[in-house]
């Protein structure tokens, strides 16, 4: 729910990162000033968390004589950020008060002892209740407290260029009703223009989380199977729809519908699909978060002025088009405060600062997030903020989220390197899902698993 899941370069090392912590911390604060220091990701194309942390640092230093804010963002796509995020975690030294914390890891992160309960100090705080019901959930763990505070959500359907099909001869707006919908019509773009990609779906591990998250749990969870068992709390192996959803894949890349495996294996493959495919004319279509117009709009990584005109937005849909018609992945980030803060008060009066209605409204527009708190949901300036919000967030009906168990981070590696053995050619479907089954075992164990 990544915050959108993202791809990007890390810029910014393990050590200098631990270093500059380190050395903050271990400076003396003249007449006793208090620091409180704060983590988070940016990258060349996320840049609107920075600029919140920026406006709260200026409004919290005012309104807090003493106390300075020291910001450290973490220049590193997301795998690499969480990484050196746990490094800096390790340590009083080192950990930071505040941070910027991705939905699906809040629940290891609060066994791991990182997170610290929040419930006392949300019920100070009035902001609290304007926040929707079921988004306060991303933030809670095993006990039923909030660790965690959600900054927005998102949802994942198919985004197409218009231009693109209509020169194929399909007309717009184009919803796929059924997965040979989706190759039908990518066929069709391949034959009407041999150069151009049709449909992309990243695969692989180099994409991370982007993989499941933007590619396989759409067709997963559009079967009869599912991932996980909620009923149960098991993992589901042994799966039809798993196979199935590797065999898609392969069909999708034999064929050369979707990106060349080598392309599909770059971790900043994203950047040539909102930088230079979509716009271009040069890619039909690829399934990506509702956050897609954060790139594009004025002031993105990849401004795009006809991206209102030449872009639609589907759902993308179950396998046969059973019920309920659609697939829709969603996550998130929160913030969260540090479980070995020495100022835990002052943190949270940093997090509630950042949240504040005028600050998660300039978060959701400037990064296309779906609003999380119910007065900037109905605020004027949200529901203009680009012409495909109501599209995107139509998807929430038909939504679908990570499981988040403490188990969850390993078995997304094993469903990525599935993926990732069925484009190369390595293993057949079949075979690639006979392994992932294999490794869940060895993951979690036979008592955690149930074969559906």
């Amino acid at each position: 729910m990544r915050r959108p899941v993202r791809f990007g370069v890390a810029l910014l090392g393990v050590v200098a990162l631990l270093a500059s912590a380190a050395c903050s911390a271990n400076q003396p604060q003249a007449n006793d000033k208090k620091t409180i220091k704060i983590v988070y990701q940016k990258t060349d194309s996320f840049t609107a968390l920075d600029k919140v942390f920026q406006d709260a640092k200026q409004e919290f230093e005012a309104a807090n004589a003493g106390v300075s804010v020291d910001l450290e963002p973490i220049q590193a796509n997301d795998d690499d950020y969480g990484t050196k995020l746990a490094l800096a975690q390790r340590s009083p030294d080192t950990a930071p008060d505040v941070f910027y914390e991705d939905t699906f890891k809040v629940r290891s992160d609060v066994d791991a002892g990182y997170l610290l309960k929040l419930d006392a100090l949300l019920a100070t705080w009035d902001g609290w209740s304007a926040f929707n019901e079921s988004a306060k959930a991303a933030g809670r763990g095993d006990d039923g407290g909030i660790y965690a505070v959600p900054l927005g959500t998102d949802t994942r359907g198919i985004w197409y260029n218009k231009q693109v099909l209509q020169k194929a001869g399909i007309p717009v707006p184009w919803q796929p009703k059924t997965w040979d919908d989706i190759l039908t019509a990518a066929r069709k773009m391949k034959a009407a223009d041999p150069s151009v990609v049709p449909f992309n779906m990243y695969a692989g591990q180099a994409t991370g989380e982007g993989t499941v998250m933007q590619g396989f749990y759409e067709l997963l969870y559009g079967t009869a199977s599912s991932l996980y068992s909620d009923s149960e709390k098991k993992w589901v192996v042994g799966s039809q729809g798993f196979t199935d959803s590797l065999q898609f894949l392969k069909t999708l890349y034999d064929e050369k519908l979707a990106v060349a495996p080598a392309d599909a294996l770059d971790p900043n493959v994203w950047k040539k699909v909102f930088g230079e495919w979509l716009p271009q004319g040069k890619m039909g279509a690829t399934v990506e978060g509702s956050y897609a117009p954060s790139f594009w709009q004025k002031g993105g990584a990849y401004e795009w002025a006809g991206y209102a005109q030449d872009m639609g937005v589907a759902r993308f849909p179950t396998q046969f088009g059973q019920d309920p018609g659609g697939v829709s992945m969603s996550g998130g980030w929160t913030l969260a405060v540090d479980a070995k803060t020495k100022n835990p008060d002052l943190a949270f009066k940093f997090l509630t600062t950042a949240l504040s209605k005028k600050n998660a409204l300039a978060f959701d527009v400037n990064d296309s997030q779906i609003a999380v708190r119910t007065d900037v949901a109905s605020d004027p300036g949200y529901q203009a903020a680009n012409p495909f919000v109501k599209d995107v967030s139509s998807l929430v009906g038909v939504t679908h989220y990570r499981p988040a168990t403490t188990d969850y981070p390993k078995i997304s590696l094993a469903v990525q390197a599935a993926t990732e053995a069925v484009i190369t050619g390595k293993e057949s479907p079949a075979a690639a899902a006979a392994e992932y089954d294999a490794s869940v075992k060895k993951l979690v164990g036979d008592a955690k698993v149930v074969q559906k």
